[in-house]
C-alpha cells in the first residue's frame, strides 16, 4: 500500500504527522500554562507546513519508512479498476460503525477545548459534546471514555451532534425503573428543602422525598439532610409526568423490623429495658428501646392520677421501664414505669382505720361522687350520699371540685383490694336528729328555694334539712302550672310545716297555709247566679280563663263566651258574668256572660205575655157584662141585641186567641 501512495497522499500524511506532533508540544504547554489556544494552535501547524520544503518532507518520510517508493505514482500504481475500487470501498466503509439517531453509544476523547469535548464513536466524523456537560468531571482528559446519546447524525455544519446529559438520564432512568420492579437500593444526592419534603439526585433524575418518609420519628427540621449522600427506595413513578418519589425510611423500617423480631425474642415479662420518650399521647408515651417501640399507658407511668403525660415525661427523655406484656406477632409491647417502685398502699399509715380522719385532695369529680388522693396513689371514694346529710344533694360538682383540699372520715377500708370510703357529712352532727322539736308540726319557717320541679318546690331550712312544698300547696286562689311561676331558685320562702317525718327524713311544708283559706269568705261572695265584673285573660279550646275580684279566677265554658251580637268575647275584653258553679274544695269557679242576657230576654217575653193575658182577661168581662144586660131586655130590643151580640163573640173569640198566642211562642222557643 504504501508503495502505491501519490505525492499528494504522501505530502498529507507527513503533514498529519507534524500536526499531531504540534498538538502533542501544544498539550504540554497548555498543562503548564492551564490554557487552551486552538485557534494559534492551527497556525503554527499552517506556518510550519509552508517552511518545510518538499525533499525535507520526503526525506522524513523515507528515515521513517526506508522501503517508501516515491515513484508509485509514475509507475501508475494508484490507478485502481473498477472492481479494485469496489473493494477497496466497500472494506473502507466496513470501518465505520452504524449510528442511529436516539441510541446511547460509547466514544473516546479525542480532544478538548474552552466549548466542545470532542470524541471518536466510530463514525465517518467526530462528534462534539458541550463541555458544560462534564463538569462533574473535572479531571476529563483524552483517552477517556464515555457514554452518550445521538442527537443528531448530522448538524447544519455536516457535524456529529451527541449529548453526555440525555444519555446520563436516559440511563438514570432505566436504573430508576430497575430500581422499582426489583425493589434495589439506590443512592441519591439531596439537593434542597422544598414544600412537604427534600429534593434528592439520583444520577440526575430528581426525586421527591416526602418529609414523612424521610425517617420513623417525626423529623422537625429538614434541613440538617440538606448536602447528604443517602441510600433510598424507589417507591413510585410517575412516568407521564417524569416524576419520582422515593423514601428512606422504608430502609429503617426494614431495619427495625429485622431488629424487632430479634429484640422481641429475647423480651421477658418483668424485665427492666432502658429507653427513649420518642413521642407523647393523651393516651401514653411511645418509648424506643432500641430499634422497636413499646408503649407506656398513662395509668402505667404514676401510681397517683395525671391528666396528662407531660406532667412526668418530656420528649428524648431516657428512662427505665418495665415489660409488662407482649405480643410476638404484632410485635406490641406494653411497659410500665410506676411498677418499678412499690405500691404506696404498702406504705399507708397503719394507724389509719375505720372511723379515722384523713386530709387530701379532690382529684376526680364524677356524676356519682368524687375520689379523695390522701397520699400518691391511694385514693377514696366520697360518694354523693356522703358529702351531706341534705337529701336534694344529687350533683357533686355542687358541694367539691377538682384541686380542692378536704378533710373526711374512713367510712370503709379493705387494704387487700386496696379500696377505701369516705364520707364528709360524718364530720358534723346529724341536724335530723333534733328535728321533731325544731320543726314540729304548724311550726313557720324562712327557708331557700333550691330546686323546682313540675310537682313541686325543694327548700333548705337548714344545712341538712330539705323540705318539699307541693305546688298545690303555693297559693289558695292563683292556679299555678309550674312552679318557676310562682318563685325562683335561691330566693327565700316563708313556710310552714305540714307534716314531719323523722325516720325516712321526709318533710312536707306549705306556704299557702300562712294565710286563711280565702275560699270560705268567697262562698259568701260569689253565690250562685251573683252576677260580677271580669276580664277575659286567656281563651281555650274549651273556653276561657277570666280574672274575677279579690284575685279569683273563673272558668267560662266557649257556649257562655257568646255575646248578645252573637260574637264571642276575646281575651283582655270586660264584661259581666253570671255565677253558674262554685266548688269550694275543688277551688272552681264556672261563670257565664250568654246566660245574662238569655235570661233577660226570656223575662221580657214573660212580661209581654202577662200583658197580653191582661187584656184578654178585661174583653172577657165586658162580653159577661153584655151577656147579662141582653138576658134582661124585651123582644124590641131583640134584633139589635142580636147585632150586639154577634160583636161581642167576635170580640171574645179575638181576645180567646190572643190568651192562646204567647204560650205556643214560648214552647217554640
Amino acid at each position: 500500500m504504501q508503495s502505491q501512495l501519490t505525492n499528494w497522499e504522501k505530502e498529507k500524511i507527513y503533514l498529519m504527522a507534524k500536526k499531531q506532533e504540534a498538538e502533542k508540544e501544544l498539550k504540554a504547554k497548555e498543562a503548564e500554562l492551564d490554557v487552551v489556544t486552538v485557534p494559534q494552535e492551527k497556525e503554527t501547524i499552517e506556518s510550519e507546513a509552508d517552511s518545510i520544503s518538499i525533499e525535507e518532507i520526503k526525506s522524513k518520510i523515507t528515515a521513517a519508512n526506508e522501503d517508501f517508493d516515491w515513484d508509485a505514482d509514475d509507475k501508475k500504481f494508484g490507478n485502481y479498476s473498477d472492481s479494485d475500487r469496489e473493494k477497496l470501498e466497500k472494506m473502507y466503509d466496513g470501518t465505520f460503525s452504524s449510528i442511529t439517531k436516539g441510541e446511547i453509544i460509547t466514544g473516546t476523547v479525542v480532544n478538548v477545548n474552552n466549548k466542545d469535548v470532542v470524541l471518536n464513536v466510530g463514525f465517518k466524523s467526530d462528534g462534539l459534546v458541550s463541555v458544560s456537560e462534564f463538569r462533574d468531571t473535572p479531571d476529563l482528559k483524552i483517552g477517556d471514555t464515555v457514554e452518550v446519546f445521538v442527537e443528531s447524525q448530522e448538524d447544519a455544519n455536516g457535524q456529529l451532534v451527541l449529548s453526555r446529559k440525555r444519555a446520563k438520564t436516559q440511563k438514570s432512568w432505566e436504573r430508576i425503573n430497575s430500581a422499582l420492579d426489583n425493589d434495589e437500593i439506590i443512592t441519591g444526592f439531596v439537593k434542597s428543602r422544598t414544600k412537604g419534603g427534600l429534593i434528592v439526585d439520583i444520577m440526575g433524575v430528581e426525586a421527591f422525598l416526602p418529609g414523612s418518609q424521610i425517617d420513623i420519628k417525626p423529623i422537625r427540621d429538614y434541613d440538617v439532610y440538606v448536602g447528604k449522600t443517602m441510600e433510598f427506595k424507589v417507591v413510585k413513578i410517575n412516568h407521564e409526568f417524569k416524576n419520582v418519589v422515593v423514601s428512606h425510611k422504608v430502609l429503617i423500617e426494614d431495619d427495625l423490623e429485622n431488629q424487632k423480631t430479634e429484640i422481641v425474642a429475647k423480651l421477658e415479662k418483668g424485665q427492666v429495658l432502658e429507653g427513649t420518650v420518642k413521642n407523647i399521647t393523651d393516651f401514653g408515651v411511645f418509648i424506643d428501646l432500641g430499634g422497636v417501640d413499646g408503649l407506656l399507658h398513662i395509668t402505667d407511668i404514676s401510681w397517683g392520677r395525671i391528666e396528662h403525660p407531660r406532667e412526668i415525661l418530656s420528649l428524648d427523655q431516657k428512662i427505665n421501664v418495665v415489660v409488662l406484656d407482649f405480643d410476638d406477632e404484632k410485635k406490641r409491647i406494653a411497659l410500665g414505669l410506676k411498677q418499678l417502685t412499690p405500691h404506696p398502699w404498702q406504705s399507708l399509715d397503719e394507724n389509719i382505720q375505720i372511723g379515722s380522719k384523713v386530709k387530701g385532695k379532690i382529684v376526680t369529680v364524677a356524676d356519682y361522687g368524687a375520689f379523695l388522693e390522701i397520699i400518691p396513689g391511694v385514693e377514696g371514694l366520697i360518694h354523693v350520699s356522703e358529702m351531706s346529710w341534705s337529701q336534694n344533694l344529687r350533683n357533686p360538682q355542687e358541694f367539691l371540685k377538682v384541686g380542692d383540699e378536704v378533710e373526711a372520715q374512713v367510712l370503709t377500708l379493705d387494704r387487700e383490694e386496696r379500696k377505701m370510703s369516705l364520707g364528709v357529712k360524718q364530720l358534723t352532727p346529724d341536724p335530723w336528729q333534733n328535728a321533731a322539736t325544731r320543726y314540729a308540726q304548724g311550726t313557720q319557717h324562712v327557708a331557700t328555694v333550691k330546686n323546682m320541679t313540675n310537682f313541686g318546690v325543694f327548700v333548705e331550712l337548714e344545712d341538712g334539712i330539705d323540705g318539699l312544698v307541693h305546688i298545690s300547696d303555693l297559693s289558695w286562689s292563683k292556679k299555678v302550672n309550674h312552679p318557676n311561676e310562682f318563685t325562683k331558685v335561691g330566693e327565700k320562702l316563708n313556710v310552714v310545716v305540714l307534716d314531719l317525718d323523722v325516720e325516712n327524713r321526709k318533710l312536707s311544708l306549705g306556704h299557702k297555709q300562712l294565710e286563711e283559706n280565702p275560699w270560705d269568705t268567697f262562698e259568701t261572695i260569689f253565690t250562685i247566679d251573683s252576677i260580677h265584673e271580669g276580664t277575659v285573660i286567656k281563651v281555650t279550646d274549651k273556653g276561657a280563663i277570666v280574672a274575677l275580684p279579690y284575685g279569683v279566677e273563673g272558668f267560662a265554658p266557649t257556649k257562655h263566651l257568646v255575646k248578645e251580637d252573637g260574637k264571642s268575647l276575646k281575651a283582655e275584653e270586660a264584661a259581666e258574668f253570671k255565677i253558674i258553679e262554685f266548688n269550694k274544695e275543688n277551688k272552681r269557679i264556672v261563670i257565664s256572660h250568654s246566660r245574662i242576657w238569655e235570661e233577660a230576654r226570656s223575662e221580657q217575653r214573660v212580661q209581654e205575655f202577662e200583658t197580653r193575658k191582661k187584656e184578654a182577661k178585661s174583653a172577657s168581662n165586658a162580653v159577661k157584662k153584655v151577656k147579662e144586660s141582653v138576658e134582661k131586655s124585651t123582644l124590641g130590643d131583640l134584633s139589635v141585641l142580636a147585632q150586639l151580640k154577634e160583636q161581642m163573640e167576635g170580640a171574645e173569640s179575638k181576645a180567646r186567641k190572643a190568651s192562646k198566642k204567647p204560650a205556643s211562642e214560648e214552647e217554640a222557643q
